[in-house]
């Protein structure tokens, strides 16, 4: 039997609040540090970031004399990424920054600036499980602000069951509700659609369903539901650009939205204002001599300014808009298994454990040891340096959370 690889936590990007992040020195982290949260001794299995504040969903914590598990730093093996929220009654709910506490019995949680959101073992057997929808700073106690019990439902899930998947919420176990931040808190879905993974972004939605397609729903202003407009859907719609394409992964950034296929192709889409998309943009240029600016549309739809002062004289265009799914090759032909939005930024993990990120770095949550921006896919050299491969990442709007473990020994 092969032997288990330890893995851990590592945080970078803002902490302006106290959250768990790295070594929680200043306001923020450049490079990949190991996780310190509350709690020593707790095998986390997922990490929700919101701005001021993250929660840390746990496994159920050793009976009295058994040998505890390690430190948040040395997390070991199954990594969360192969491995479901707990099950049952068992694991809790740790805060760390703006909004501190622990709850016991839980079995997940979802945190925004509006609303922590935590699913809870019903109270007796064949109960199901309780949906709690609690202020952040109410540090878990007293009543929940609302609170509702949902069905549970075997889940339509792909090859490997819950391996593509970090976590269900904001979809609810049923597969056919989703929670809001924002009143009526439950979101009812169409049976139809079949859902698999829901993301939410600043304003807008994204569902994957069981047959690997993608819809988008909510604001459209800045490109990001993908259908070639900057128009609103009330209502899911099927991304026609990708049809004939199995995806495996969704994710949505404040305004944009990537998702990966099962062949382990990126496809972007939405606002490129920070370089999110990968794409060129005027925020992230080197040449600051900007004397003049024209706008205008490329013939799929995407926004394109062009700006004086190319090397030959010629405008130099880049891309603040991007309406529809581009393809977008990481470097060296690496293929891609999962992804992770923040509100300006995009992380990737390649099927060889590689990280990849870009886009708004301003507190150092691309872990480049800078505040650079990038429009370009870089790679993290921290985890190749330290031999370790990336299982999974989890970005908040403005730091990044990674699970990584030993590489094998050849």
């Amino acid at each position: 039997m092969a032997e288990e690889r330890r893995g851990a936590w590592f945080g970078f990007g803002f902490c302006g609040f106290g959250q768990a992040l790295g070594s929680g020195r200043g306001r923020q982290v450049h490079s990949p540090e190991p996780l310190r949260a509350p709690g020593a001794g707790l095998d986390v299995c997922r990490v929700s970031a919101s701005w001021s504040y993250t929660a840390f969903v746990t496994r159920e914590r050793p009976p009295s004399g058994a040998i505890p598990t390690p430190a948040l730093g040395a997390c070991p093996a199954p990594s969360p990424a192969s491995s479901p929220p707990p099950a049952g009654g068992g694991g809790q709910v740790e805060l760390s920054g703006f909004a501190v506490g622990a709850v016991g019995g839980c079995r997940d949680a979802w945190a925004s600036e509006e609303l922590l959101v935590v699913l809870r073992a019903g109270p007796g057997p064949g109960a199901g499980t309780e949906l709690q929808a609690w202020a952040p700073g109410s540090a878990l106690r007293g009543e929940p602000l609302w609170a509702q019990t949902v069905p549970e439902a075997e889940r339509e899930d792909g090859p490997g069951g819950d391996e593509t998947q970090a976590g269900p919420l904001p979809l609810l176990p049923c597969a056919r509700a989703y929670v809001s931040p924002r009143p009526p808190f439950y979101q009812p879905l169409a049976p139809t659609l079949r859902a698999r993974r829901l993301e939410l972004g600043a304003e807008h939605a994204l569902l994957l369903d069981a047959a690997g397609q993608v819809f988008s729903w909510g604001g459209g202003r800045h490109g990001q539901l993908g259908h070639g407009t900057l128009e609103a859907e009330p209502e899911p719609r099927l991304l026609q650009a990708l049809q004939g394409l199995t995806m495996a992964e969704v994710a949505a950034g404040g305004w944009h939205s990537v998702c990966v296929s099962e062949a382990g192709d990126i496809y972007i889409w939405g606002w490129n204002e920070s370089g999110q998309l990968a794409l060129p943009t005027k925020s992230v240029a080197e040449d600051g001599k900007t004397t003049s600016e024209a706008s205008g549309l490329n013939e799929d739809g995407s926004e394109v300014k062009r700006v004086a002062g190319g090397g030959d004289g010629a405008p130099t265009p880049f891309i603040a808009v991007q309406p529809f799914p581009a393809l977008l090759d990481l470097p060296l032909g690496s293929d891609a298994v999962k992804a992770s939005c923040g509100s300006r930024h995009t992380a990737v993990v390649t099927r060889t454990g590689e990280l990849y990120t870009w886009g708004w770095g301003k507190y150092g949550q691309l872990g480049h040891k800078d505040t650079t921006s990038l429009d370009r896919p870089c790679r993290v050299k921290y985890f190749v340096d330290k031999q370790l491969q990336v299982r999974t990442v989890s970005c908040g709007p403005w730091n990044t959370y990674v699970y990584a473990v030993e590489k094998e020994k050849s």
